[in-house]
């Protein structure tokens, strides 16, 4: 069991599939979309549409804003804005109801800031994007530092983002945590760093070489790690 409570001073985390199930609220946000298009005149099946619309988010990037204009101009040849409407409206409805932490997130949060820990977000979601997603979830007054990608210019696995929040937090890395679910674009730059790095096994885990050097199951597990 780590021992680092003298010289550890803050944790760092990642956002979607970290501290809130990014993929599951996605999913559902564009199953409901594909209904309430089809219900609206799209002449495809439900499948189909959410196939071509992931195809859409692998080739963009899953943030990407204009999907449902891309995918109607690949099924029907052009944007319908009824169809498109419905698809927008839809889509907003079922991702507000999805906007939840993982269980115990608020509660582990508040621990590590009784031990004396900062807290830090480092993300690959645009500005707006992060910060919505975290005062959604009622985190926005929980971190001491927010990176996001309009912060530096660049994502991860790049180094930039987590130097960013070192120097915001005014910490090495050797004094910092980095906690994410993506073994290529948290763990491996964070631990190249020289970071100590926790591998959230609950979230979008991928397979990729290396390894942190500590894993959690549930969120509140990282209580049993950072003393």
């Amino acid at each position: 069991m780590i021992t680092y409570g003298e010289i550890m001073k803050a944790v760092l985390f990642d956002l979607d599939n970290t501290l809130m199930d990014f993929m599951r609220m996605k999913t559902a946000a564009c199953e409901a979309a594909a209904d309430a298009m089809i219900d609206a005149g799209l002449k495809a099946g439900k499948e189909k549409v959410m196939r071509e619309m992931f195809k859409v988010y692998k080739g963009k990037g899953i943030e990407y804003q204009t999907v449902f204009q891309a995918l109607l101009k690949k099924l029907i040849g052009k944007v319908d804005y009824k169809i498109l409407a419905a698809g927008v409206v839809a889509y907003r409805a079922v991702k507000e109801g999805y906007m939840t932490t993982y269980p115990n997130v608020k509660e582990t949060l508040a621990v590590l800031r009784e031990r004396g820990y900062k807290l830090g977000v480092v993300s690959n979601a645009p500005r707006l994007q992060a910060w919505m997603r975290l005062a959604g979830l009622g985190l926005h007054k929980s971190f001491d530092v927010v990176i996001t990608h309009g912060d530096v210019k660049k994502g991860k696995p790049s180094a930039l983002p987590f130097e960013a929040a070192l120097k915001a937090l005014n910490a090495r890395p050797e004094e910092v945590f980095m906690v994410g679910d993506d073994p290529k674009r948290d763990i491996m730059p964070a631990k190249g760093l020289g970071m100590m790095t926790v591998l959230a096994k609950y979230g979008e885990t991928r397979k990729y070489p290396g390894k942190a050097h500590y894993e959690i199951s549930r969120f509140e597990d990282l209580l049993r790690i950072v003393k």
